[in-house]
């Protein structure tokens, strides 16, 4: 054994494939591959230290939450797209039914218990807190070389609440007199303008940014690859994630939230977890208090330009590449560069793979439970296919 966390996980992973495995086969069978890389997971994310036993006392005892919480890891793996399926394959599939932790048909909760027993995981984020503890015991005390960050849509079945900024605010108690149209007077001051929420997160603590970010359902907008706008309701998950292509840290927004407003919040984020060198950002995040916060914290962000409607700083920009290209100097910023699309191919399983389209739940607490058992189902496989790749004979 060694002291290297993902030594320990290799070793781990290959004591269930040569001896778990093959015992769990005499007593349960069939354990099929889908089957056999939940049973990994769940050892894994050692779920159990972040659910309580059920407490024993008087009166009937409530249904094993360890058991419950294992199902909806469950669902996320083997990509079942609702509660109600997940139990209808619980009463005819004798080998997931022991793996999640009931031996009898009469044992599996109903649907009513299971959307309680999601709830609370919910309030208590659950996934969120399994997810921090894996990345930190994975990752924790190595150097990562680059973190891409992206956000992705996410739609949902609710209303999209209504803006509150288009309604009109009660009158305040001593109303201030009309400011009047044109240059004011020599000796008149114009009021400052609010602070934007960028200005206010560099002076704000990791809560006070999250608090401070909607999170509500909402119409979100966006340009897709040819150009056109396309909307969508719901909301907006934002990802960071290293090399290897793991998810670190996620936050979940409503979908009208720009980029650029969360890449500090998750940059914190990402820095108090593991350390890393390179930010890699596309031009949504061309933001001069982004670079700032990114340098202050000790990275190196490299982030695509972003000229606006700056026409002539566009086209000489466009000069310098082709200058660049003529003497054949390579820009190495753009090698670097090139990783971000890891961030692409995360949101890309997330929703084909690990149930982010499958979204039947309504509030962004659920919303972003649901979506975090799929990060942690996501970020298991991609942590044990590291692992193979680094220990891989040459």
């Amino acid at each position: 054994m060694t002291d290297d966390p993902l030594d320990a996980m290799k070793w781990r992973w290959s004591y269930i494939q040569g001896y778990l495995f093959p015992a769990m086969r005499e007593d349960i069978d069939p354990v099929t591959e889908a089957l056999g890389r939940l049973i990994t997971t769940l050892d894994v994310i050692g779920l159990e230290a972040f659910v309580p036993d059920p407490p024993r006392g008087p009166g009937r005892p409530p249904e094993d939450r360890r058991a419950l919480a294992r199902a909806f890891v469950a669902k996320a793996v083997l990509g079942i797209p609702t509660t109600s399926t997940l139990i209808e394959r619980l009463d005819v599939d004798k080998s997931l039914r022991r793996i999640l932790g009931w031996e009898r048909r009469s044992q599996v909760p109903s649907e009513a218990t299971f959307s309680r027993a999601f709830a609370e995981f919910a309030r208590g984020a659950l996934p969120d807190k399994i997810h921090a503890a894996l990345i930190e015991r994975a990752l924790g005390g190595r150097i990562i070389g680059a973190i891409a960050r992206d956000a992705t849509e996410i739609e949902a079945r609710e209303k999209p609440v209504h803006n509150k900024a288009d309604d009109d605010p009660p009158p305040p108690d001593n109303p201030q007199p009309p400011r009047k149209r044109g240059r004011p007077r020599k000796d008149d001051e114009r009021p400052k303008p609010e602070p934007t929420r960028l200005e206010r997160q560099v002076t704000q603590n990791l809560g006070q940014m999250l608090a401070d970010l909607p999170t509500a359902c909402d119409v979100g907008c966006k340009k897709n690859s040819k150009g056109y706008k396309e909307t969508w309701t719901g909301y907006k998950l934002h990802i960071d994630v290293a090399c290897g292509q793991i998810p670190v840290s996620c936050v979940l927004t409503s979908a009208s939230v720009h980029d650029n407003q969360v890449a500090i919040p998750l940059m914190t984020m990402t820095s108090a977890r593991i350390s890393y060198l390179y930010d890699l950002m596309d031009a949504a995040y061309d933001a001069a208090a982004i670079h700032d916060h990114s340098r202050a914290l000790g990275h190196a962000p490299i982030v695509d330009r972003n000229f606006r409607a700056d026409h002539e700083g566009k086209a000489e920009w466009g000069r310098e590449v082709e200058r660049m290209k003529l003497i054949h100097m390579p820009d190495f910023d753009d090698a670097i560069y090139d990783f971000r699309t890891m961030a692409e191919r995360v949101n890309a399983r997330l929703k084909d793979e690990f149930g982010a389209r499958f979204l039947r739940v309504r509030g962004a607490l659920k919303v972003k439970c649901h979506l975090m058992f799929g990060i942690v189902a996501l970020a298991v496989d991609q942590i044990i296919r590291a692992v193979d790749l680094r220990t891989a004979p040459a």
